[in-house]
């Protein structure tokens, strides 16, 4: 997620760098070869251009509205998660009691406790972000876009799940690692360990429910990200508007040539390249914001922020244990001060 007020018009420039050069050329053939090479026949009518881009403005508004959908959903989804995780954790603290017990723990045993299942939730948090940030084939790679994964220590050639050994204990950690879906599994363990503990009198009946229905929502909340993890914008509709795109990218200068050859005023013509280029570029903004909003969890500028999230997570319910040897938020990476 860009952490900064707003993207400056020189860092959109940058972005689309490579497009604009592809304009420069696009556009620059035709008016050369129009008032050079004197190809009049190179002229098209404005008026069925206009049309096609109508139409192309009105698929691209359709697909950025699904894909901000998708990012949007995401963001409320990890909302949901950070809410859900505050709420588990007091009630593991304050349900996990000798209250009902009738053989008595210390309070360093339920301490223990505690900070066993809490801690056990930090690996799930940390598990689900492995997972999402595992790549796809319609995701965004290249090197530079590597490099900040790398920075921000999400790059997904990292044996990342090594980490849950932090926070897991030695049975946990062989048991989960042994599973395709280690987030799934560790969710299990709690329950495993709920259904134990109300054996034991540590927690009742009613107790006992309310627990199991955080871990009920926890699946729920997992279930949701793996969906728009694993189920990506359709690519129908991704692949024919890009086609659509380019072709009235393409179309472009032809009609401009239309236009500024009826003004009279001497080497008016050339400047069919400039504009032409400008509309180019707000045709393919518009197609590359959608583009880079299908996929909130690759772990772009653009994206939902769940490493970050998961970090903050970790150190509130920590803190509610009373744990003072806690990790430091994450900074933002990059340039652009970005929040992976």
């Amino acid at each position: 997620m860009y952490s900064g007020k707003n993207y400056s018009f020189w860092k959109s420039i940058v972005w689309s760098k490579k497009y604009i050069f592809y304009f420069l050329l696009i556009d620059s053939i035709p008016v050369i070869a129009f008032e050079l090479l004197d190809c009049k026949w190179l002229m098209l009518p404005w008026e069925p251009i206009s049309l096609v881009g109508i139409a192309v403005a009105f698929y691209l508004g359709f697909k950025n509205n699904s894909s901000y959908d998708r990012l949007w959903e995401a963001r409320k989804i990890w909302g949901g998660i950070v809410n859900a995780s505050r709420s588990f954790t007091i009630m593991t603290r304050d349900f996990i009691t000798n209250e009902y017990s009738s053989k008595k723990l210390t309070d360093d045993e339920l301490k223990n406790i505690h900070k066993k299942i809490v801690h056990r939730h930090v690996a799930w948090l940390n598990a689900l972000t492995y997972q999402l940030r595992e790549p796809r084939d319609w995701e965004h790679y290249d090197e530079k876009l590597d490099l900040m994964r790398k920075m921000a220590d999400i790059h997904h050639e990292d044996n990342h799940y090594e980490k849950l050994i932090d926070y897991l204990s030695k049975d946990d950690y062989d048991y989960v690692m042994s599973k395709d879906n280690k987030a799934s599994h560790l969710i299990s363990l709690q329950s495993k360990d709920f259904k134990s503990l109300k054996q034991d009198g540590l927690i009742d009946d009613f107790r006992h429910i309310e627990l199991k229905k955080m871990l009920q929502e926890f699946y729920t909340l997992q279930g949701k990200s793996e969906r728009i993890k694993n189920f990506p914008f359709p690519r129908q509709y991704a692949s024919v508007n890009y086609f659509f795109v380019w072709i009235f990218i393409f179309m472009i200068p032809f009609a401009m040539l239309n236009i500024f050859s009826e003004i009279t005023t001497p080497y008016y013509i050339w400047v069919t390249i400039p504009v032409a280029m400008l509309v180019s570029w707000v045709f393919i903004m518009m197609e590359m914001i959608g583009d880079y909003s299908e996929n909130p969890f690759e772990g772009l500028s653009n994206d939902v922020p769940i490493k970050t999230l998961a970090r903050s997570i970790e150190i509130d319910i920590r803190q509610m244990l009373d744990e003072t040897n806690l990790p430091k938020n994450i900074e933002p990476v990059g340039e652009f001060k970005v929040q992976l």
